[in-house]
């Protein structure tokens, strides 16, 4: 592996990271498509989908710690929340990502773009007034969250994600949860999440070394830096840029697989 390679990597660990901690998403929205296509576009390698799906679960799980470390303080972690949500969400990842040996890989591409154009819909539904609950005031359905996570789960384990891009979502759109609030606990509990994907993916073998080691360092650096420049911009603009990117990454997908 050349000094090209690594560089490459570690951008896209670099820009994945910083958009994780900014948006309370794990990075796997942004990292998958870009390790799947810009290496190769780069010619400089080239990993199956597996590879990518191991390379995520372990970017995730180091970029959540950095996100999650930097939201501990402001009473912007709702420990319920995270708590229904967390468990069940971990259930659900390990199944996804130790079953996720049967899929061929053109099966995992097709959950990723199933995912992400259902996040699509969801980020682009109206949330209106959801920002003007005080944090302390915020009340939910604990079945659903906890219905929702193990869902989210499945799907997200198979391709080595958090589920943060459609956890956001959900708790914006269905649990009327607060952006900033939303943000940070989804980073808590993509991080719970990506236990249950990483044990998946290490047991059943799908996790090269050297570009997961790469992507730690990048992750360890940028999402603390993602997740205070977040806490400075507006919550419309925050909810803007995590659709947008949403569309853009489902789009290209979709293109690849058809």
């Amino acid at each position: 592996m050349d000094i090209s390679f690594i560089i490459s990597i570690f951008l896209i660990g670099f820009v994945g990271s910083f958009i994780s901690g900014m948006l309370g998403i794990g990075g796997a929205i942004i990292n998958f498509p870009m390790l799947l296509y810009i290496p190769v576009l780069l010619g400089v390698g080239h990993f199956t989908a597996h590879e990518v799906s191991g390379i995520t679960a372990i970017q995730v799980f180091f970029a959540t710690i950095g996100g999650v470390m930097a939201y501990r303080k402001g009473g912007f972690l709702n420990k319920t929340l995270i708590a229904y949500m967390g468990i069940s969400i971990l259930i659900g990842s390990f199944i996804g990502g130790f079953g996720s040996t049967h899929i061929p890989e053109s099966g995992i591409n097709i959950v990723y773009g199933i995912l992400a154009l259902i996040a699509v819909i969801m980020m682009f539904v109206p949330k209106k007034g959801i920002d003007d609950t005080p944090l302390e005031q915020v009340k939910f359905n604990k079945w659903y969250a906890a219905l929702f996570a193990f869902i989210v789960g499945i799907g997200a384990g198979i391709v080595g994600a958090g589920g943060a891009f459609l956890l956001v979502p959900i708790m914006l759109v269905v649990l009327k949860i607060p952006t900033r609030m939303t943000i940070a606990s989804s980073l808590a509990i993509t991080l719970i999440s990506s236990i249950g994907a990483v044990s998946g993916k290490i047991a059943t073998g799908q996790v090269p070394i050297l570009p997961s080691l790469i992507m730690v360092a990048a992750s360890l650096i940028a999402s603390p830096i993602g997740a205070n420049t977040g806490k400075r911009v507006n919550t419309k603009v925050l909810q803007v840029i995590l659709g947008s990117l949403i569309l853009v990454t489902a789009v290209k997908t979709w293109i690849g697989i058809l």
